[in-house]
């Protein structure tokens, strides 16, 4: 069964990845014209968005990588940014596109 929440109930609730890791805050939402486009969420200590963040302050979850809303919310762990050496150098085949 489908249920409803009003909006600001979701503000402030501690969000976790499918792993079970905890990822942050619920800031805001962004909505277009007739549904919910996403969730800002606000990187708080100790969680594993602050750690891979480093000195942002929140990312932006597209909606469809919500996977449920209840006392928390469940996102997909693909949510999580991933910086590293890829992240850094960009690949031949960027390199070669961005010569033209």
């Amino acid at each position: 069964m489908l249920k409803l929440r009003k909006m600001t109930s979701v503000y402030d609730m501690k969000v976790f990845t499918d792993n079970g890791d905890y990822f942050g805050d619920v800031e805001e939402a962004i909505v277009t014209m007739t549904k919910v486009f996403g969730w800002r969420i606000r990187a708080t200590r100790n969680s594993s968005l602050s750690q891979a963040l480093g000195g942002a302050k929140g990312v932006i979850v597209p909606h469809r990588l919500v996977k449920a809303v209840g006392d928390i919310m469940v996102i997909s762990k693909t949510a999580i940014p991933e910086y590293g050496d890829a992240a850094e150098e960009p690949s031949s085949t960027e390199m070669a596109e961005g010569d033209f």
